[in-house]
């Protein structure tokens, strides 16, 4: 890796597009700029309107440009919807050297075959995450090479979307003069950013709830098991509120933000809150509890619907370290509790770690995304940097870099 490099992240969510700029230098992470707007020409994690979309990355992108005071070409990107599916797969291949030494060669081929899916023409592959590989019928080995054995297998995780909704994703970051380096789902990114080690070892389920969708990401020993998308996000507790109290959308996401809470006291329930009225009509006021009365069924809603889909997963009796909300509904007040209820786990929202620089513009749940994208590419750098260097001296130097990076971060 240079001695000095950037990354960029761009977070395409359903009510805003953040866009942050991270330096490396001698191994060190430090955010530089961070740009969000509201975001539109996007439903539920889709573009729904190229132009409107490309306007609203082009303004994230340059606020983060002009406080970093440089120009970006590049970024990672995080994709999400209802399109968005996934399945585990298993495959198995000989071992090609002699002596049944396994290589890299052998890891690429085996996740190839993992790969050769029966897929409808309209969707991809985005992502083949090796879960575990297995030499010779031993389970649970996390990195054969340099391994003795003649039959190799792997568990894979495999994640797809459909090829319109990918494209237009390339095609607005391309317009708003960004190259694509790499498409991550985006529960996954977020997972970089709000989840321990330990956690990713003993079974937790990552919730991103953002403002059009609930991304579900499960993890156990060491690696992602599950994910999925619910279409259902903060933007249904907004409509709820606008309809049940006669507001603006605006005004309603306003109000969501400033009064919205699942945990008021006796006292607090005959507060008023002023409510604007519409089409010039004289505004009224609201009691809090009238509010709670609307917020709550929803997300209790939101809830029960990802407590189904973690039980369907299979995976529900080994999240020993409960479930890591974040996203932007993570803000609410009270939400931790009800999830605690509602799902029977041990339930914490998840902040983004820091990592230098700006980083306390960032530490907030709406940015998890966005942090775990910088997390994610600057991974991805090491770890092409390691494959395209030779000799041991530079290997195990290089691991020893990553290994004091991981103790610093997490």
């Amino acid at each position: 890796m240079p001695k000095k490099d950037r990354i960029i992240s761009v977070d395409l969510g359903t009510t805003k597009v953040a866009a942050i700029i991270a330096e490396v230098e001698d191994n060190d992470l430090k955010i530089v700029g961070v740009g969000s707007t509201p975001s539109y020409g996007l439903k539920r994690g889709v573009i729904v309107n190229l132009e409107k979309a490309v306007t609203s990355i082009e303004k994230a992108v340059d606020e983060a440009s002009r406080m970093a005071g440089l120009k970006v070409d590049s970024c990672y990107a995080g994709i999400s919807g209802s399109h968005i599916e996934s399945i585990n797969a298993h495959a198995m291949i000989a071992t090609s050297r002699a002596g049944g030494v396994i290589t890299k060669r052998d890891i690429e081929r085996v996740i190839e075959q993992a790969k050769a899916i029966a897929l409808p023409l309209d969707r991809e592959i985005i992502h083949a995450i090796p879960i575990e590989y297995i030499v010779d019928n031993e389970r649970g080995i996390k990195d054969p090479v340099g391994m003795s054995g003649v039959k190799l297998e792997a568990e894979v995780h495999i994640v797809t979307a459909a090829i319109t909704s990918a494209q237009n994703i390339y095609t607005a970051l391309e317009r708003a003069g960004l190259k694509v380096k790499d498409l991550v789902l985006q529960p996954l990114a977020s997972s970089y950013s709000v989840l321990q080690p330990d956690e990713i070892d003993l079974g937790v389920c990552l919730l991103d709830i953002g403002g059009g969708t609930t991304d579900i990401a499960i993890f156990y020993d060491g690696a992602i098991r599950h994910s999925e998308v619910i279409p259902l996000g903060g933007e249904y507790i907004t409509n709820d509120i606008a309809i049940g109290i006669r507001t603006p959308y605006k005004q309603a996401e306003m109000i969501k933000k400033k009064y919205a809470s699942l945990n008021i006291t006796p006292e607090e329930k005959t507060e008023e809150i002023k409510v604007p009225g519409i089409g010039g009509r004289e505004g009224k006021s609201i009691t809090k509890d009238t509010l709670y009365s609307i917020v709550s069924p929803r997300v209790e809603e939101i809830l029960m619907i990802t407590n189904k889909a973690i039980k369907k997963s299979g995976f529900a009796d080994v999240l020993a370290a409960g479930v890591v909300i974040t996203g932007g509904t993570a803000r609410l007040d009270g939400l931790d509790r009800l999830a605690e209820e509602v799902l029977n786990l041990p339930v914490k929202i998840g902040i983004p770690k820091k990592i230098g620089g700006l980083t306390d513009i960032v530490q907030d749940p709406i940015y998890a995304t966005g942090v775990g994208l910088i997390f994610y590419g600057f991974e991805k750098k090491n770890r092409d940097f390691i494959i395209h260097k030779k000799g041991a001296g530079v290997f195990d130097a290089i691991k020893k870099r990553f290994e004091e990076w991981l103790k610093k971060y997490f």
